[in-house]
This record gives structure tokens, C-alpha cells and sequence, in this order.
């Protein structure tokens, strides 16, 4: 490509990218990092900058961005950009594959789903590819749960995730012997018959020149052993695979770490393979080669993984497999939540759902109304960060308040209601805003004599009240006399504008108050005609309560879930 048309092309990036006008000192910036040698010239390179520029700004915004699409790399860098900040991955020379890789032992919660999403957003920001990896080859432990697989792709598919492929690594089980077998023919493993007691001996006096006498075991006898594991000659706890790595190691973890255990699986079955397998594959050593075998490229996880990371570059190394690009980040937390996974799998074994809004499972924050969009706008803003970052509910409130404000309806609910007579001299009709930002509104027609209910806070005999949208009345007794329907005088006089709802036409509601420390509080109140409109997972505005989400709709009841103010 010719100099002229180096420039040319960031002139009109640059154009697009400040509303139609480039600026000389960033594109010339780029053209000198595309094409160093033109730093020879640089005077002349100025010089053609500025004529080229000057053509470019001349052009309509429409035209820059038609001559842009001639350009597709740019495009796809401007594209990046917009990922809302999100760093340039590292080491990026082909096409970038990426990977979500829960347990399906239970529901994904906010802590997990941040590997989720920015697994996903850069596959996205590369045009790569996603995929969805169940870690399931532990039937014991951390056994999964056959539901949660579904719950995991349901939550996915809410924050508006989708993958390529989708596997589940108790699928994989022949795949991983033949790794195994390999590894053993090699002599990079070996199989172990002693007890822990005897395996931690060696391991923690091994400076002292004694040796593992498993570890010498030559692979021809290593591979009849492992045959017999596979038959189930030996019963669980009687034999592991162990990979061979440095034993002097300062960190006792990474010395000989266990590839394979038996696990009874007449005792613990599997979900979906039952009892048919029970030699079982470690989580580093299958991670290692799915990796390999679906050719991820780049792998996002939480820094308490660093340790599992060196210990599986040992199967890389000795399998010559390229190791994928790690990166790892600090840990999250979250302020007055339960974030323990076998907290919430606690709950959930006492009969408590997945969605209990006072969790902070995916499931739980979507039924209190928080959306997929604040979730994924959260995980991006902290993104990769290696220091550990804290997320308060409140931080979650505010990004969802701004995304609902422009689109949830603002209805009138009373709680603690007190029934009044209305004292006015005519039909009156109540003009109120149901979404602002859009110009919509309903009407509320009131005749004299209607009864209303207002907020037993908001009344006090002989107080004088606004009545929102319809008109100024004076308390007296348990009727709302007339006094008027001028604003402006019942805010010279600083009257309470309040909110009220017509008896006739009420709907009784319930709103739902989660905590996550106690039970969920009850509110009982009433709300105007319009409620009956709503439909389950509507999320609204209680007027100078806050946000709620439907629940549950019956007749002559609306339950709602409080979200936040």
C-alpha cells in the first residue's frame, strides 16, 4: 500500500471516529506505526497528511463512512473501541478462541459469570470463537447437578451469550485415557499404590535424597497397572496417576500432582454417565487437553488459578503443546451478598430457588429485576484487573437505574393505605406521566364522591396535600376536601404532592423485599387501574418507592419483587 493510501484510510477513520473532522497529529501517528520507514521522510509525509486531510474533511460524514468499508481492518479495530475499554488481548496472531468452563454443581452467580462474559466479549471484539465447556469429572466432591446444566445456558443465553460448541468433559473420558496412556508410555507418569501418608513423606523429605520408589516404576509396569485401574481391580483411594514434575519444588501442590483418582461410581453416580466409568481425570489434566483439543487460544480466570496454571504447562511441556495465552485476574466481591457457591448450594439443598431474590445468582438478580445489560456493563468496567475489586449492590443499582429510567412505566402504589372521600366540585381528570422520556402518559378520570387510598404517612388531619397530577385538597376527617388545582400555589405553600390511587378501579399488590441477611418483608398496599395491564417480568417504576418486577399476577393480586430505588 502506497503512502498516500496509508493516510488516506486513518484520515477517514479518524474523521469517522470525530464526527466527520480528522486530526493530523493521530493519523499521522499511525501511519509512521503501520509503516516505520516513512519516518525518513517525515516532512513530506507531513506535508501530504495535511492535503489529504483537508480532501477527507471536505467529504460528508456518509461518504467518509462508505469510503471506510473499503477498509475492513479498520473497521473491525473501531469496533473493538466500542467495547467499552476493554485492554487489546496479548499475543493475538490468528483466530482467537475462547472458553467458558463451569461446574455444573450449581447456578451461576455473579463471581463466575465475570469468566463467562469476558470470555465472550473478546471472542466477540476478535471475531473468534466461544465455547461452552462443563467441567463435570468430579462425581464426588464437587458433584454436578444434572439441572444445572440447563440453568447454566439458560443464564447464558439471558445475558445474551451464545457459543460455538458446547461439550461436557464426562463426555471425553476415552479421550483423556489415550493423553494418559501416552504420558505413561513416556515415562512423564507413573502409577501411584501408596497411601497419601506415604506419597507426603517422600515429598516433604525429599531434600534428603530419598526416593519415591512408585515414581521408578518403569512404564511397561505403569501401563499394566493402568489397564487394571481401568477394570477396577483397585478400589477407590488404592490407586492414582501421578505426573511427574520438579521435586524439589517449593510448592508441595505442584510436586507429582494427581492426573487421575478412582472414584466409586456405583457409590457416587454420575448424572450422565452413571456408574460406567470410574477412573477419573483431574481437573488440570482434562482442562489441558480440551484446551488443546478445541485449540483455545486465550484463557480468562480468577488469580487463584495461578498455581493450576503452572501445574498444567507440565502436560503441555511434555506433550509439545503450545500453552494458550493466561489471564488472570483479581477476585470479586460483592457487599452484602452471599457469594460462597456451597453457601448457595446449602441453601438451595434446604428447599430455597435458585432465583431467591436475596442471592446473587444470575437467576436471583434477574427475578429482582436487575438486567442482563448492567451485569455484562459491570464486568466489563472491572474487567482484567489483577487487584481485587468490590462491587456493592448500590453499584449494581445505579447502572440499572440509568438503563430502566428511560423505559420503565411510572405507576402510583400506596402502602399503608387509608381510605378518603373526595370532596370536588366537578369530574376531574388527572393528565400523568407513565414514561417521560418517551411523551406517554395516561388519564385518570375521579367524579365527586369517589373514594381514594392515600399513604397513611402522607395524611394528617387539617394538612394540606397535593394529590399528584389532579389537584390540592385539605384533610379533614376521611374526606380530601377540594382547594383548588393550581401547582404553582401548592408549591409556594409547600404543600406534599402525593401519590393516590382511585379505589374503584384499585389492584391489590404485594411487594416482595429482599435482605440478604434476614427474611424476605412483605409490603401489602394497593395500585392504580393501570396495574392490571401488567404482565409477569414487566419491571416499573413505583412512583417515590422505586423499581419492582412483576412476579406473579392472579386475579384481583399483582406480586411484585422491590429491585432497588
Amino acid at each position: 500500500m502506497n503512502p498516500e493510501e496509508i493516510i488516506y484510510k486513518y484520515a477517514l477513520q479518524n474523521a469517522v471516529k470525530h464526527d466527520g473532522k480528522a486530526q493530523k497529529g493521530p493519523v499521522i501517528n499511525k501511519v509512521f506505526a503501520e509503516n516505520p520507514e516513512l519516518k525518513s521522510i517525515a516532512k513530506e509525509i507531513v506535508s501530504l497528511t495535511e492535503k489529504i486531510i483537508e480532501k477527507v474533511n471536505s467529504m460528508s460524514l456518509e461518504d467518509q463512512k462508505r469510503e471506510l468499508q473499503r477498509y475492513p481492518e479498520l473497521l473491525e479495530e473501531r469496533k473493538r473501541e466500542e467495547r467499552k475499554g476493554l485492554p487489546a488481548l496479548p499475543n493475538v496472531t490468528g483466530t482467537v478462541v475462547t472458553r467458558f468452563a463451569p461446574n455444573p454443581d450449581g447456578p451461576i452467580h455473579l463471581g463466575n459469570a465475570r469468566a463467562a462474559i469476558l470470555s465472550a466479549e473478546y471472542a466477540a471484539m476478535y471475531n473468534g470463537k466461544f465455547i461452552l465447556r462443563f467441567d463435570d469429572t468430579d462425581p464426588k466432591i464437587k458433584k454436578p447437578l444434572k439441572e444445572a446444566y440447563d440453568w447454566i445456558k439458560e443464564d447464558l443465553k439471558w445475558l445474551g451469550i451464545d457459543w460455538e460448541k458446547e461439550f461436557k468433559a464426562s463426555e471425553r473420558m476415552e479421550v483423556y485415557y489415550e493423553v494418559s496412556k501416552i504420558m505413561l508410555e513416556k515415562g512423564y507418569a507413573y502409577v501411584d499404590l501408596g497411601s497419601d501418608e506415604q506419597f507426603k513423606s517422600w515429598r516433604n523429605s525429599k531434600r534428603k535424597g530419598e526416593v519415591y520408589p512408585f515414581r521408578e516404576t518403569p512404564p511397561e509396569t505403569n501401563l499394566e497397572l493402568w489397564d487394571k485401574m481401568l477394570e477396577g481391580k483397585f478400589s477407590e483411594g488404592k490407586a492414582v496417576v501421578r505426573i511427574k514434575t520438579d521435586p524439589n519444588d517449593p510448592d508441595p501442590s505442584k510436586i507429582d500432582w494427581v492426573m487421575f483418582r478412582i472414584i466409586d461410581t456405583k457409590k457416587n453416580p454420575h448424572p450422565i454417565t452413571g456408574d460406567k466409568y470410574i477412573v477419573w481425570p483431574t481437573y488440570n489434566f482434562a482442562t489441558v487437553v480440551d484446551d488443546h483439543d478445541f485449540g483455545i487460544t486465550h484463557i480468562l480466570r480468577a488469580k487463584e488459578h495461578i498455581t493450576n496454571s503452572e501445574k498444567q504447562r507440565w502436560v503441555y511441556n511434555y506433550m509439545n503443546w503450545k500453552m494458550p495465552v493466561v489471564l488472570e485476574y483479581g477476585r470479586l466481591k460483592l457487599e452484602n451478598f452471599m457469594m460462597s457457591k456451597s453457601k448457595i448450594r446449602g441453601m438451595l439443598e434446604t428447599g430455597t430457588g435458585r432465583d431467591d431474590p436475596r442471592l446473587p445468582t444470575l437467576a436471583g438478580l434477574r427475578r429482582r429485576g436487575i438486567l442482563p445489560e448492567t451485569i455484562k456493563e459491570i464486568m466489563i468496567h472491572v474487567g482484567i484487573k489483577v487487584t481485587d475489586a468490590t462491587i456493592s449492590f448500590d453499584n449494581i443499582a445505579s447502572i440499572n437505574r440509568k438503563l430502566l429510567d428511560p423505559l420503565a412505566r411510572r405507576l402510583m402504589f400506596v402502602y399503608r393505605p387509608m381510605i378518603f372521600k373526595l370532596d370536588i366540585p366537578k369530574k376531574l381528570v388527572a393528565k400523568i406521566p407513565l414514561i417521560p422520556a418517551k411523551g406517554e402518559f395516561r388519564e385518570i378520570e375521579v367524579e365527586p364522591g369517589d373514594e381514594i387510598y392515600l399513604d397513611s404517612n402522607d395524611v394528617e388531619n387539617g394538612k394540606s396535600i397535593r394529590l399528584m397530577d389532579l389537584c390540592n385538597v385539605k384533610i379533614e376527617g376521611d374526606t380530601a376536601r377540594f382547594i383548588g388545582q393550581d401547582i404553582e400555589t401548592a408549591r409556594n405553600l409547600g404543600f406534599s404532592i402525593v401519590q393516590w390511587v382511585k379505589k374503584k378501579d384499585s389492584v391489590r399488590g404485594e411487594v416482595l423485599v429482599a435482605n440478604p441477611s434476614s427474611e424476605i418483608e412483605r409490603v401489602e398496599g394497593y395500585g392504580e387501574e393501570y396495574f392490571s395491564k401488567l404482565r409477569e417480568g414487566d419491571i416499573i417504576q413505583l412512583i417515590r418507592y422505586g423499581f419492582a418486577r412483576v412476579d406473579q399476577k392472579s386475579e384481583g393480586n399483582l406480586i411484585m419483587i422491590y429491585s432497588h430505588d
